[in-house]
């Protein structure tokens, strides 16, 4: 093998460092794991022979899909475990209505939605989308990735695209979006059922990370009947965005934090509200302070 500098490898290593960041997360769903792969792409990479890599940008990306994708194979049958790792690392920030083109940045972003939409698809749909889609890696490059030719490989792409695109993803946290995810919080605060049943999906679905696991709630009659009972706990909050998802961020009397909530919201009403209460959660996310 032929020695590397070891100075200008890691630099020409970080300048792709982001990048690789960016394709491992898409198609994992977690910082963490992506942070492993990124880190497991490097270590192979000062262990290659610099004088065999051509493009070392397609190399590294290949590299990490790879990792990725023997990650994503091996937790395919415990995909609970990606959402409980993810809490941890959300990204939750004042809703403070940004510009428009901020918007367009925002919707662009892989949110818990996008997540749960990539979640339905095969790893290697998941893996070929991510790919072409967001990072316009050429279909042959993807191929030798999942072991099929170019032509195979963009039949996998379509095909997930085709099911991505079935599923309505919102489109960012417009007006709508926000008014009425702010119209289900003015209803939970005020205890009115009837107001909280009328901006719920009937099959809306409810997760909520505790610290005794992950519970699973789905119906508006529940929702709206645990939203009732949770309110009276609340005694400040405001409207946040996490991971570009509208959603409310609330604190008990004593200032300490009670809740995250994000909202998922097709057509008009909530179809989805993923919650986070467990205090070792609450605890690992850089928060921001009370209005």
């Amino acid at each position: 093998m032929t020695a590397h500098p070891s100075g200008l490898v890691s630099e020409d290593f970080e300048a792709h460092r982001d990048r690789l960041r960016a394709v491992a997360y898409r198609v994992l769903g977690s910082h963490a794991d992506a942070e492993d792969v990124v880190q497991e792409a490097w270590l192979r990479l000062v262990r290659q022979d610099g004088a065999t890599i051509g493009n070392l940008a397609g190399w590294l990306t290949t590299v990490v899909g790879r990792i990725s994708l023997d990650l994503l194979r091996s937790r395919r049958a415990h995909v609970e475990v990606a959402y409980e790792q993810e809490s941890a690392n959300l990204v939750v920030m004042p809703d403070d209505e940004p510009a428009p083109d901020e918007q367009v940045a925002l919707a662009d972003s892989v949110g818990l939605a996008l997540l749960v939409v990539l979640d339905s698809l095969t790893p290697s749909e998941r893996l070929a989308f991510v790919l072409h889609d967001m990072f316009a890696v050429p279909f042959h490059e993807i191929g030798q990735i999942l072991g099929k030719s170019a032509d195979a490989t963009k039949m996998v792409a379509s095909r997930a695209r085709r099911k991505v695109q079935a599923q309505d993803r919102p489109k960012g946290p417009g007006r709508e979006h926000r008014g009425v995810v702010q119209a289900f919080g003015a209803a939970a605060l005020s205890g009115d059922f009837e107001a909280l049943l009328r901006v719920l999906d009937p099959n809306v679905k409810l997760t909520v990370d505790t610290a005794d696991g992950v519970v699973v709630t789905l119906g508006a009659t529940k929702v709206a009947a645990g939203a009732r009972m949770f309110s009276g706990k609340v005694s400040r909050h405001r409207p946040v965005l996490v991971d570009g998802v509208p959603g409310h961020m609330s604190w008990r009397s004593d200032g300490t934090p009670l809740s995250i909530s994000a909202f998922t919201v097709t057509e008009g009403r909530i179809t989805g509200i993923h919650i986070v209460v467990d205090p070792a959660k609450l605890a690992s996310i850089q928060l921001p302070a009370p209005a």
